[in-house]
């Protein structure tokens, strides 16, 4: 056991390091236009974004660190071993090669690049960006060991930098008043928000990211599993903390923008409008950077979380290859163009936030009923019923010619029976009575609880 005093620093590194990771593309174009949308509701949607887009993630980096999980994988075998397998499997798919990897190249071309270029080329464009950006990941990720150093101490400063001069011009010279808020913002900002911050993936991505923060304190010389623990929340505010004041000045400053730049379909152009009015045509080349930079980062730290995560399920298949595998398959899939990896990943993330959420919420509780496996097992059996059903919902509601009947009719009973189910949280009420349930049933003969 190593009884050492850690400095503030490790944990600003650790901290900044896992900021760098979580913090892509999507957390930089879902507030400002969440602030656009709120107006005079500011608070209200930003407080119901915050808890989500925070609070979630936070829980999820907790999860992993209080329960002494070694990764999703362990954690998510307190269920079953067999869930706890393809959970992960699907869990680090998802976040990884399958859908956030490609979108890490794909965000950054068409924010940045693609409206520089001529429709007819975009296709070979994109090709020869996304090379680009795979082979620079490529490189970075090689180490993991260096992932600290890279993330913590370079890309992520570097990429605050550039954020800064474009938050700090729009707070010392703003674009305008707040107005009036739109759509559901006038009645709904608190909900709107609290589901919007779903859409920045972070609570998925904490489960994936708590093994690289457990490696990294590791690496620092903590060996005790409740110094593992108190550096993880250590770190997970300081993090947490600069991503909350981040979102602030990213949606205030969508909410001063309407008078000045009117409103746009996505974050990604009112950044790019709001970097024009301020800097012209340089104002293109500052948001590439900003975007590109804050891609490059979450993409490492993604393919290094990946990569480790099948590594250990795979272990006769080194860590290189599988960071050649997942640079290579992203490629591919980020040439098939943003649109289509939103339409076929939404569907999944449906039915897999259900069940991580519940996740995280029983592994810390967890002490409370000595993480008794039954509890594990009925909540969350439950919740899948409900989640395959949203994740169908979504699928149909992107691909009609998918639709079933029997899984229609089950959608229906659901919306009429089951509560919440129409704001999207059906699943709340099967995990208390599937944990409830779990409660009164004995733990297996010789069965031992472990935290």
């Amino acid at each position: 056991m190593m009884d050492k005093k850690i400095p503030f620093s490790t944990y600003a590194v650790i901290g900044t390091m896992l900021f760098g990771m979580f913090f892509g593309a999507g957390n930089l174009i879902f507030p400002i236009q969440m602030g656009q949308l709120a107006g005079t509701n500011y608070w209200f949607a930003l407080i119901g974004f915050l808890v989500t887009a925070i609070g979630l993630p936070f829980l999820g980096i907790l999860a992993i660190g209080l329960s002494g999980s070694n990764g999703l994988r362990d954690l998510a075998s307190k269920v079953h071993p067999v869930f706890g397998l393809f959970f992960a499997l699907a869990l680090y798919l998802t976040i990884g090669p399958f859908f956030a990897i490609p979108r890490t190249a794909t965000v950054p071309f068409v924010v940045g690049f693609e409206p520089f270029i001529d429709p007819s080329q975009a296709t070979l464009w994109l090709a020869v960006f996304s090379f680009i950006f795979f082979a620079i990941v490529f490189y970075f990720s090689l180490n993991p060991a260096k992932i600290m150093d890279i993330i913590g101490k370079y890309l992520t400063p570097a990429f605050l930098i550039f954020l800064f001069v474009l938050i700090g011009i729009s707070l010392f010279s703003p674009m305008g008043k707040f107005v009036e808020p739109a759509g559901v913002y006038i009645n709904e900002a608190f909900m709107t928000g609290f589901k919007e911050g779903y859409n920045t993936m972070d609570a998925l991505a904490s489960l994936a990211f708590g093994i690289v923060v457990i490696h990294a304190i590791k690496r620092t010389g903590i060996t005790d599993k409740k110094e593992i623990a108190k550096a993880t929340w250590k770190s997970g505010i300081f993090a947490m903390a600069l991503m909350m004041l981040i979102y602030g000045l990213i949606a205030y400053m969508g909410a001063s923008s309407v008078t000045a730049i009117g409103t746009f379909e996505n974050g990604g152009q009112i950044f790019a409008a709001v970097a024009d009015r301020y800097f012209g045509s340089y104002g293109a080349i500052l948001l590439a950077i900003i975007i590109v930079l804050a891609c490059l980062k979450t993409s490492i730290g993604l393919i290094t979380s990946c990569s480790e995560f099948f590594h250990e399920v795979f272990p006769k298949i080194s860590y290189k290859t599988f960071v050649v595998m997942l640079c290579a398959v992203s490629f591919i899939i980020a040439n098939f163009g943003l649109t289509n990896i939103i339409t076929y990943a939404i569907p999944v993330l449906m039915f897999l936030y259900p069940l991580a959420i519940v996740l995280i919420i029983l592994a810390l509780l967890g002490p409370l009923f000595h993480y008794k496996k039954p509890v594990f097992t009925g909540a969350i059996v439950l919740v899948f019923f409900i989640s395959i059903i949203d994740g169908y919902n979504a699928l149909i509601g992107s691909v009609p010619a998918f639709e079933v009947s029997l899984l229609s009719s089950i959608s229906t009973i659901y919306a009429d029976y089951l509560p919440l189910y129409s704001i999207g949280l059906g699943w709340i009420v099967p995990a208390v009575v599937g944990a409830v349930i779990g409660l009164c049933i004995p733990n297996r003969s010789g069965e031992v609880n472990t935290n």
